[in-house]
């Protein structure tokens, strides 16, 4: 929600506008969104009358029926856009189907979309409201570690796009993100490890106190789904209650005056100077937490080389993440792509590299003055550390399988012909029922145009609703996520 005040002054060559926008949401820490006692989240839509959902798959067969119920009890009409999605399908094809049943639903401008699921989820769906009719609201419910912690907290809004995470986006904050932690009941506990990592990356460069208790209580958090798992005790729900209020406090108070990044050196960027380029090589992408967390952790021998954290702080650091299961190195993170992910991270952040490290360990500085010599130097320093850890410093389930998503990979010759069907097909409007398949089959044209655009996009509804494309079988979506035949 924002209100705009501006200013035109008539220079001598034209005119000089000044804008100032007020951007305002909400979150609330509700246990049981939707449990039918608890009315907040129906509240927003009883002007409405209705409510169009986007969801993930699996959050839909796990608590699909209790969302219908819930709605109904409210007397709601509800329609649910089901996706399957991963890193290599946070795509165009992905957003554009989502957008295909914002229209099919004929969703009103201020009429908020709700979005049920994890980071994946809500940056795509977002991505998707930000750009219907240039503005469209949203209500947020995330369901994951990182979604709850750290994509909540974020105005960012995105699709992946070639090999870079986050390439084409917006910023757009939603009305209302409600908060509930009893997903993690469910979540698998390499998610649960997953999420972690963004602890980590705030509390070591922010909140030593967070980093603390991150330390204490670290196997019993990840073994527990953050103390909401049946037997957990007081003391560790206690004490994870405190660390996500305090984290999700923290970023906030970090990110709030920075909405837009029109500062580029950010605290939460820890972990983010590498990793939105080696995240995506692996062909199975890595983790996001764990593809962080190699950076965190390199980053962490990096400052330490520099003295600028001490042995002791780089040696409990690189202990945290292996107690926890986390990547801090990985055999693909190699010199090549460090000075390709140095270059591309360049050009993000100006022209500096403003590479966040601890210093001391609870507080943080940026790094500019840093050459490629001294950065392949700390990554061969870093890699023989590596060798006293398990695995080398590689992680524990630290690629994307179907408890992400319910699909394994998409190889990037997939993706590409897919989304070249997807063009061919004129985005798809008109020929599929908002870009939602059914059963493996397209129903019903959108604005009367049942056979497609163009004359010949029957072929290629076809394609795509059978995710035939490449070889392909039982797409999702309409065009992305379909299995190796």
């Amino acid at each position: 929600m924002s209100d705009l005040t501006a200013s035109v002054l008539e220079t001598k060559n034209g005119f000089h506008v000044d804008g100032y926008e007020k951007i305002s949401y909400d979150f609330t820490f509700l246990d049981g969104v939707f449990d039918t006692k608890n009315r907040q989240l129906a509240e927003c839509y009883q002007k409405w009358g209705r409510v169009l959902a986007v969801t993930d798959m699996n959050v839909f067969n796990m608590y699909g029926e209790q969302i219908e119920k819930y709605f109904q009890h409210y007397n709601l009409d509800l329609k649910v856009h089901k996706t399957k999605i991963g890193e290599k399908a946070k795509t165009i094809p992905t957003f554009l189907s989502i957008v295909d049943s914002m229209t099919e639903f004929g969703i009103y401008r201020k009429e908020p979309v709700l979005v049920v699921g994890g980071g994946l989820v809500t940056d795509v769906a977002g991505f998707a409201c930000a750009a219907y009719r240039r503005n469209t609201n949203f209500i947020r419910v995330p369901t994951t570690v990182i979604g709850l912690i750290d994509a909540s907290v974020s105005i960012k809004v995105a699709v992946n796009y070639g090999n870079y995470k986050n390439r084409l986006g917006a910023y757009h904050a939603p009305m209302h993100t409600f908060l509930d932690f009893t997903f993690l009941r469910t979540l698998p506990k390499a998610q649960i490890r997953n999420g972690f990592a963004e602890l980590i990356k705030i509390s070591s460069c922010s909140h030593l106190a967070t980093f603390d208790l991150l330390d204490q209580y670290c196997e019993k958090l990840i073994d527990t789904g953050f103390g909401r798992a049946d037997g957990a005790s007081d003391e560790v729900r206690s004490a994870a209650d405190k660390i996500n209020r305090e984290g999700i406090h923290e970023m906030l108070k970090l990110e709030t005056p920075n909405l837009h990044e029109i500062g580029l050196d950010r605290v939460i960027a820890y972990g983010h100077t590498w990793s939105p380029l080696h995240e995506l090589v692996p062909e199975t992408p890595l983790r996001h937490g764990h593809a962080i967390s190699i950076d965190m952790a390199y980053s962490a021998t990096l400052a330490n080389s520099r003295k600028l954290l001490s042995d002791e702080e780089h040696k409990r650091i690189l202990n945290l993440f292996s107690r926890a299961g986390l990547s801090m190195d990985h055999h693909q993170f190699d010199e090549d792509i460090l000075d390709k992910g140095t270059q591309a991270i360049l050009k993000t952040r100006d022209g500096k590299l403003r590479a966040a490290v601890p210093n001391p360990l609870g507080s943080c500085t940026f790094l500019n003055d840093v050459s490629i010599e001294e950065l392949s130097a700390a990554l061969r320093r870093h890699k023989e550390i590596m060798k006293d850890y398990p695995r080398n410093g590689e992680g524990l389930e630290a690629f994307v399988d179907a408890s992400d998503t319910g699909y394994t990979e998409n190889n990037q010759s997939e993706v590409e012909a897919l989304e070249a069907a997807a063009e061919e097909a004129g985005n798809l409007n008109g020929s599929m029922n908002g870009g939602v398949v059914h059963g493996g089959h397209v129903k019903n044209g959108v604005n009367g145009h049942a056979n497609g655009i163009n004359g010949h996009a029957d072929e290629v509804k076809e394609k795509l609703a059978n995710g035939s494309v490449a070889g392909l079988t039982n797409g999702v979506n309409g065009f992305t996520n379909g299995a190796r035949a």
